[in-house]
Order: C-alpha cells, then sequence, then structure tokens
C-alpha cells in the first residue's frame, strides 16, 4: 500500500529481469505491502513487448501479484490522460529492460514522467529493470560508447551501468574515467539489484555485484545512500 507520506522503494536491477536468479523481487514486493504490480514495456516498444509482457506478467503471478499492464509506447501515449493516471496511481511500477533510448525519447518532458516522479514520492514502489536503470538518471551512460548524456533526471548525479558482468572492460573503464563528483556511476551486473528505502536504507541483493565509481576510482556504496537521502531531502 502505497505511503504518501513517505517515498517508495527503488530497486535498480541490472538485467535479466523475470530470471531465476531474481528472488529479490518477492523481498521488494514485501516491502510494498502490496501485490498489485503495474508492467510498464515502453522500452521493448520495438523488441517483442508482447514477449516481454507475457513473461512478466507469468513470473509475478508466480510471486502471488496481480498484475496491469501500463502500455506507453510513444510520445503520445506519455500525453494520454488514462495512461497518466494509471501511473500516478499504481503501487508497483515494474519497468522491463529493451532500449535505453527509445525510452528516454517517449518520456523525456513528458506528464508520464511527472507521473512517476510524483508517484514515487507519494510511495509508489519502483522497479527500473536495465533500460529503465540507465535512463532513470542524469547522466545516462550512453549505450553505444559508454559516453555520458542526458538522462530523465528521476535521480540526479547518478549514473547506472546495467549488465556490467556483460560488458566490455573497454567501455567501463572509459565511462569510469568520465565520471566526477558530484556524479556518481553504479555497475549492476544482471540478475543483481540495488535497492534503496528509507527504512532499509542501500542494499545489493541477487546473484552478482554492484560496485560505485567516482573521479576514476572505486568508491563505497556509502556514498551512493547518502545520494539518494539527499535526494529525497531536497523533494520532501
Amino acid at each position: 500500500m502505497k505511503n504518501p507520506h513517505h517515498y517508495g522503494t527503488l530497486a535498480l536491477v541490472g538485467g535479466d529481469e523475470f530470471g531465476p536468479h531474481c528472488s529479490f523481487d518477492q523481498d521488494i514486493l514485501a516491502r510494498a505491502a502490496t501485490q498489485r504490480v503495474s508492467l510498464v514495456p515502453t522500452a521493448a516498444a520495438y523488441e517483442r513487448p508482447d514477449r516481454a509482457i507475457k513473461n512478466g506478467t507469468q513470473y509475478l503471478h508466480d510471486l502471488g501479484a496481480e498484475v496491469e499492464v501500463i502500455e506507453i509506447y510513444r510520445r503520445s501515449d506519455a500525453s494520454d490522460d488514462a495512461l497518466v493516471e494509471q501511473l500516478r496511481r499504481a503501487e508497483t511500477l515494474y519497468w522491463v529492460g529493451g532500449s535505453p533510448l527509445h525510452l528516454r525519447s517517449v518520456l523525456i518532458d513528458t506528464p508520464a514522467l511527472e507521473a512517476v516522479k510524483t508517484a514515487w514520492a507519494n510511495g509508489t514502489t519502483i522497479v527500473a529493470s536495465s533500460a529503465a536503470a540507465m535512463v532513470f538518471g542524469d547522466p545516462m551512460i550512453d549505450p553505444r560508447g559508454g559516453a555520458l548524456t542526458i538522462g530523465l533526471g528521476i535521480i540526479d548525479h547518478l549514473a547506472v551501468l546495467p549488465h556490467a558482468d556483460q560488458r566490455s572492460q573497454a567501455i567501463r573503464e572509459r565511462t569510469i574515467h568520465l565520471v566526477h563528483a558530484p556524479t556518481v556511476m553504479v555497475e549492476i551486473d544482471a540478475e543483481t539489484a540495488l535497492v534503496f528505502d528509507q527504512t532499509h536504507g542501500l542494499e545489493v541483493l541477487g546473484r552478482g555485484h554492484v560496485n560505485a565509481f567516482q573521479n576514476g576510482g572505486q568508491i563505497e556504496l556509502a556514498v551512493v545512500a547518502e545520494l539518494l537521502n539527499r535526494r529525497i531531502s531536497q523533494t520532501s
């Protein structure tokens, strides 16, 4: 159930959502105290969204969730009053992976993006996998080569590299050396989640690892927790 006086849980997933090692989703749903999940396949618009919807719905049903699908695929959808209201009233928003560039182009400067920000601030749990984890920060890591570009700014000063265990070392190192304070880069392995809420703080769940970098070197994840706490305190 949403708590309108408390930011919702934020889970940044490194990709391969709905995989066999994503048991952390059960814990995330328990924290949300709801079994109602809104699945958003925007990033998969050109990558078989029907398959993402089918896989996600079955996976979430197996966890005992009641699933609705919010079908936002184009910029016109992101201004549709009914779809925007679905985002605003959602108890858990589960964003699947796909193309971060398409997801950004659909949501940037739209009522849908403002609805997501409002929903999170009013207690909605947000699970953002792969492309969504990548684009919800600002700056965003460009998937075409690792440079920094404009993200959606749901989380300022956080650059996210999902599928870190599947990336080339050259791209990882290029991005690491481009990130300077106050921005922090986090790299998240597939089937791994970086989970933050105001009750439990910051945790790494799943099969892999999460690492944080700033000014060319590795830093403690506690810096990411401080960044998220500042983001919340500045907008509360």
